[in-house]
């Protein structure tokens, strides 16, 4: 089957640009593992790379070595064999050599592909040199288009983007993959030729988010709840044990990164640089910082402020659909074969997750929900509020708030529900308290609107009259 190119919109334009461009141009495409960045690159580059080549994973130098010259004489397809590199400065003068002449047979802009770059460098910084060498020595002079891809993003990052020797300041272009939005889901599913309900696919999205390798092994024959027992739960399911090969593909001595996402699925409201060293059980220093950064700076977990705080304040989500899945529903658990979600999605906890699980997703898309509210053009900034019950006062918390400049505030209900939802008068009760409790604690003058996020709407009532002024569903969320 022909799969149609899906979304990606705005990288798509970034990369065609830089073909166009008459100046030589260096790309880095950063994203993480399953996210389809190579798939973006081959799929705009198709006809025009003159060179590709995927570093090898845990390979030694020599190793990544003797595959690179493998790979370079196949690309040469020369009678005369091509003498072997013996280091990487060797190697890049060889490369050269190559794409002079193929450049010379076939004129017009070609791109020249390092995919998996971290695996490619990180044994050895002479590749670092290597590539400095290639770039500043001939390739800027030329008509070509070097990109570089690589699922660590941290590494890339700090090796790369912010590289403060030969390569600095040398990127002309950027591109950071994120996983697909609901609606780019629904239409990489349709073009699979799977046409499930909206809810169903956000059904999925909870259980794997929106990557690509994933949802690839969605079948059409089968409801959303069989797809999920059997990508996650069945003996052969490719998301069985993901989570572990996932971090260890990504960071060296990944238990650190491991112990902080474990920790961060245990809080609804997020966690405080302080109680993730706590809970993790992990040094208060500064490699923890980093690692907190390349989990940020990988997708795996999103960084929050708490309305009117610091920076010292700053609460961490575990925004990665599939981790959050796997620790609360996958791991540790007994099962019982074909049929486990099926049991799972009916008890308390399957509740208890779905609406934590959602709220993430509504965090993810802040601008379908400005646009359902026809504020899109309205400048804003999203937040959150936790304030704790003492004796005499009862605590609030709001996972999401829009903070405008048109004078307004905006506190979102989010609720995940397979019907239409009715509020009772203690939930409408407490929804009151929730709004009163932040105009107490916040002392703003600023207008509040309560809005409702759920699935499929919200009856209207006697106790929902005056109470919520929007309502966002499910649809909405599916918007370009």
């Amino acid at each position: 089957m022909n799969i149609q190119f899906i979304g990606r919109e705005k990288e798509k334009e970034v990369l065609q640009h830089a073909l166009l461009s008459p100046e030589a141009e260096f790309v880095s495409v950063i994203g993480r593992r399953r996210v389809g960045k190579t798939f973006l690159i081959k799929t705009v580059y198709e006809k025009n790379i003159i060179f590709e080549i995927t570093g090898l994973q845990n390979a030694t130098v020599d190793k990544q070595l003797e595959h690179f010259n493998f790979t370079l004489a196949q690309y040469a397809q020369s009678d005369i064999p091509i003498a072997k590199a013996t280091s990487w400065l060797d190697a890049f003068h060889l490369l050269t050599y190559v794409l002079k002449k193929k450049m010379d047979e076939a004129p017009g802009k070609k791109v020249v592909f390092f995919d998996e770059l971290p695996w490619l460098a990180k044994n050895d910084p002479g590749f670092l040199t290597g590539l400095e060498y290639f770039w500043n020595s001939w390739a800027v002079t030329q008509p070509l288009v070097v990109v570089i891809c690589g699922s660590a993003a941290s590494w890339m990052i700090q090796n790369v983007v912010n590289n403060t020797g030969g390569l600095y300041n040398r990127l002309t272009k950027r591109i950071y993959l994120k996983p697909f939005s609901l609606a780019e889901t629904k239409k990489y599913l349709q073009s699979r030729r799977l046409n499930f309900s909206n809810y169903e696919i956000t059904e999925l999205y909870m259980a794997m988010g929106g990557i690509p390798h994933y949802l690839k092994e969605v079948k059409g024959n089968k409801s959303a709840t069989q797809n999920i027992d059997e990508i996650c739960f069945s003996t052969t399911g490719l998301l069985r044990d993901e989570f572990r090969l996932m971090f260890s593909s990504l960071f060296e001595n990944a238990e650190k990164h491991t112990a902080i996402i474990r920790a961060l699925a245990t809080s609804h409201q997020g966690l405080t640089r302080q109680a993730i060293v706590q809970l993790a059980k992990i040094p208060e220093n500064g490699h923890t910082s980093r690692v907190i950064e390349e989990l940020e700076q990988s997708g795996f977990i999103s960084a929050y402020y708490p309305f009117g705080k610091r920076k010292k304040d700053m609460l961490y989500r575990l925004t990665d659909e599939y981790s959050l899945f796997y620790l609360k529903f996958i791991e540790n658990k007994v099962h019982e074969g074909s049929g486990t979600w099926q049991h799972l999605s009916q008890t308390q906890e399957y509740k208890t997750w779905s609406g934590y699980a959602f709220e993430s997703i509504c965090l993810k898309h802040i601008p379908q929900i400005k646009k359902a509210l026809s504020i899109g053009g309205v400048y804003s900034l999203s937040s959150t509020f936790y304030k704790k019950g003492t004796t005499g006062q009862k605590g609030a918390q709001i996972d999401l708030l829009l903070d405008r400049n048109d004078q307004v505030i905006n506190i979102f209900e989010i609720k995940f529900s397979n019907r239409e939802i009715s509020l009772t008068k203690e939930q409408a009760d407490t929804l009151r308290q929730k709004c009163w409790t932040f105009a107490e604690v916040t002392k703003t003058r600023k207008r509040l609107m309560l809005v409702l996020i759920t699935t499929f709407g919200l009856n209207h009532n006697q106790h929902s009259l005056g109470l919520v002024e929007a309502v966002v569903m499910l649809d909405d969320l599916f918007t370009d």
